[in-house]
């Protein structure tokens, strides 16, 4: 067996390879290119033949030199930086830090506490792909809703009628509209059959109603704006617009793709569709986080405090606390948060475990926590079964529950 250490970076990585009786073999610097990880790979390969005999500890567990180390055949760690800064305290009080030091660090936190970290698994190309997809459409959507708040605060300074002249700021209709028009005096001077013929082009429904409701909004009296202002601020608002536009239309082509996947191409797809409520982009955010399959988790609490939805309990002397977990997979709290609200609607008994939660003293954001606890915990078991969620199923085990619980 081999333990191998490596301080990453993004330009050189650091790598320490040590014995199981805790001897430095061979200290290394490598590039970040094809070159330095076939070094470091030959060099593995002279002191452990066997690749399955290869354990790395790497503070990281995405990118391209994870990628070619789980390929070489190397079982990989990936460790919690803030657990290597422990690590690091605990060997070295004077904090003294340095990269080569670092890497052996690395491996020897698997030479003596291994079995508290979980290796990575391999993902399938699958996995792979939603997980890219439903992180790059989670960023567009937080871009989207910065743009629109920006496109509606320029519009009260200079263009309100815009406002009360669509229902929906984000409709692609309406961003067209301002992105040819930025202008109140631009969209005034337009006649209402050319509006006819844009809406038209469009394809919104009564090209001929809308049309005129749009004149009749933008033609109203209204406070004078600066002619200099409004000239200023239409190139900011066309920008917006397009920007906007674009967001639209690749996340409208993300979510086609997301669907494929879910649908046809991952196994898992169909179970975390029929979960109520998640859609194609949430179910691709909460698969991308959880993995291919509920294996990675030997019981329902790994999943549950992975996800930072299950509590942390600190018990000292007479004092106890009970706080937020903080150290989590911080993209599948958000998405397990964002399902435990939409389910409100959708749920029977997520409204009603919610209520209770509310009617005990919680506060929103704690029920709603506790609420995502309860979903992974049944994802879990729906991912080791096989099976699609069945409400009148869950029901009918809940009310056993109750049942046994009160008899005892």
């Amino acid at each position: 067996m081999l333990l191998v250490g490596i301080d990453w970076a993004e330009s050189e990585h650091a790598a320490c390879l040590i014995s199981p009786e805790g001897k430095v073999l061979r200290r290394l610097r490598i590039s970040h290119d094809v070159a330095g990880v076939e070094r470091l790979v030959h060099t593995i390969g002279e002191l452990e033949p066997n690749a399955a005999a290869v354990l790395v500890a790497i503070e990281t567990a995405h990118g391209l030199l994870v990628s070619a180390l789980l390929e070489a055949g190397f079982t990989v760690y990936a460790i919690n930086p803030k657990a290597v800064e422990r690590y690091r305290s605990r060997t070295r009080v004077s904090r003294a830090k340095t990269d080569p030091a670092d890497a052996e660090l690395l491996a020897r936190i698997l030479l003596t506490d291994r079995e508290r970290h979980r290796p990575l698994r391999v993902s399938s190309s699958e996995r792979e792909e939603i997980r890219a997809l439903a992180r790059d459409d989670e960023r567009a959507a937080r871009d989207q809703r910065r743009l629109l708040n920006r496109l509606r605060q320029d519009l009260l300074a200079v263009f309100p009628h815009a406002l009360e002249a669509f229902d929906d700021l984000s409709a692609p209709t309406c961003l067209a509209f301002l992105a040819r028009w930025p202008s109140a005096a631009e969209a005034a001077a337009v006649d209402e059959r050319e509006l006819e013929t844009f809406f038209r082009a469009q394809r919104h429904g009564w090209p001929e109603r809308t049309a005129a409701r749009v004149r009749a909004a933008i033609t109203a009296p209204a406070l004078e704006v600066p002619p200099h202002l409004a000239r200023a601020k239409a190139g900011s608002i066309r920008l917006a617009c397009e920007q906007l536009l674009l967001i639209h239309r690749q996340r409208r082509e993300w979510e086609r793709r997301l669907r494929e996947l879910l649908e046809a191409a991952h196994p898992d797809g169909e179970i975390y569709l029929s979960l109520p409520g998640l859609d194609i982009r949430l179910a691709a955010r909460v698969l991308a986080e959880v993995g291919d399959g509920a294996f990675d988790f030997a019981v329902p609490n790994e999943l549950q405090c992975y996800g930072g939805t299950a509590p942390v309990t600190r018990r000292s002397g007479k004092q106890l606390t009970i706080a937020c977990r903080l150290a989590c997979n911080r993209h599948l709290r958000q998405a397990a948060m964002q399902w435990a609200f939409c389910s409100l609607t959708r749920s029977d008994w997520a409204r009603d475990f919610y209520d209770r939660q509310r009617a005990a003293g919680k506060t929103h954001y704690k029920a709603l926590r506790a609420l995502a606890n309860r979903w992974l915990e049944l994802l879990w078991h729906l991912l080791r079964k096989r099976a699609l969620y069945d409400e009148a199923i869950h029901q009918r085990n809940r009310s056993n529950a109750g049942v046994i619980a009160c008899a005892a």
